[in-house]
């Protein structure tokens, strides 16, 4: 089954661009709807985020390290490196004994504006602590330290990463077939778009009373809803759509045009994969399918921002459309 036309670009009366992907809704019973094909196999990349700490709060190291549900959504996070998230990762990795040189997932500059900006103004390096999975990172040195395990914590043959791969193959149900090394060097998990979907739908019907991986996934879904801007910032999508919903829904986007949502009170996990990586398709993608399901108000604000609506240059003259396919509106 082919990738399908999911968002497309008019300009002129004529289609400019067309974005094909994937999309899985998973509920109580199985896939509920799809569009595309499901057993794509794909790299979640960073939307998988929160399945990669399941091991830190299953394993007690969460527990033993007080980490607060803060910290927690900061581990699922691909954040803008502002001053609230470097700040968290630098007082986290401190209550540890440890700091910026034991984190393995290499430096860039941070997205958030401010913070850029005050780095190239300073001629200030931009350092581990500004990467965006630096949450994550500290995540990975917590259950690192619990299991007294060695410091290449990224080696896919590390005590952290083999758990993470069991987590990641139980709640997917799903054998992976291999892993790719990810932007912040951490090795991601393949699977399939409907296994992405099924996990988040674990996710969604966790119950915080249950074994120790329905308590994590629980623990870890409730963290992002409560501290949406841990999980990104300000002028992202992922914490604008939080926001939006209220705290009722977790959401989380992957490089490469993969983003995925946990929606408990419908009992329901999506994934979707946009094949060319852009993420204006992807974002536009998953604010269609939350309007779908009603867990996101037509009338949002976001609506309009991500899902479709005139393109404009630079003049503020309108150009062109984005709108949905029409086999995916």
């Amino acid at each position: 089954m082919a990738a399908v036309p999911m968002v497309e670009l008019w300009r002129g009366g004529r289609l400019e661009s067309a974005h094909l992907g994937h999309a899985v809704v998973w509920g109580p019973g199985g896939i509920e709807a799809a569009w595309g094909d499901p057993a794509a196999v794909i790299f979640p990349r960073s939307s998988c985020k929160m399945i990669q700490a399941l091991p830190l709060i299953e394993s007690g190291a969460a527990a033993a390290a007080g980490l607060s549900a803060r910290q927690l959504a900061l581990a699922c996070a691909s954040h803008q490196g502002a001053a609230i998230h470097t700040e968290a990762v630098t007082a986290w990795l401190a209550a540890l004994g440890l700091g910026e040189a034991d984190l393995r997932c290499g430096a860039h500059l941070p997205n958030d504006p401010e913070a850029q900006k005050a780095l190239v103004c300073s001629e200030i390096a931009p350092c581990q602590i500004h990467n965006n999975c630096s949450g994550k990172h500290a995540g990975f040195l917590t259950l690192t330290r619990h299991l007294k395990a060695g410091p290449e914590y990224v080696d896919p043959a590390h005590p952290v990463q083999r758990a993470v791969r069991e987590a990641f193959e139980d709640v997917t149900g799903e054998a992976s077939p291999g892993f790719g090394i990810d932007g912040c060097s951490a090795p991601n998990f393949a699977t399939s778009v409907a296994g992405l979907a099924r996990a988040m739908q674990f996710f969604a019907v966790a119950n915080p009373e249950g074994n120790r991986r329905e308590a994590a996934a629980s623990r870890l879904a409730r963290a992002m809803m409560a501290y949406p801007e841990m999980v990104a910032g300000e002028g992202r999508a992922c914490t604008h759509l939080m926001r939006a919903m209220a705290g009722k829904v977790a959401v989380k986007t992957g490089a490469e045009a993969v983003f995925v949502a946990i929606l408990p009170e419908q009992k329901r996990g999506i994934a979707l994969k946009i094949v060319d990586g852009a993420t204006r398709a992807s974002e536009a993608a998953i604010v269609a399918l939350l309007v779908r399901y009603r867990a996101l108000a037509p009338a949002e604000p976001v609506v309009a921002k991500y899902l479709t609506g005139p393109q404009r240059n630079w003049r503020g003259l309108v150009t062109g459309e984005l709108r949905l396919a029409a086999g995916f509106a």
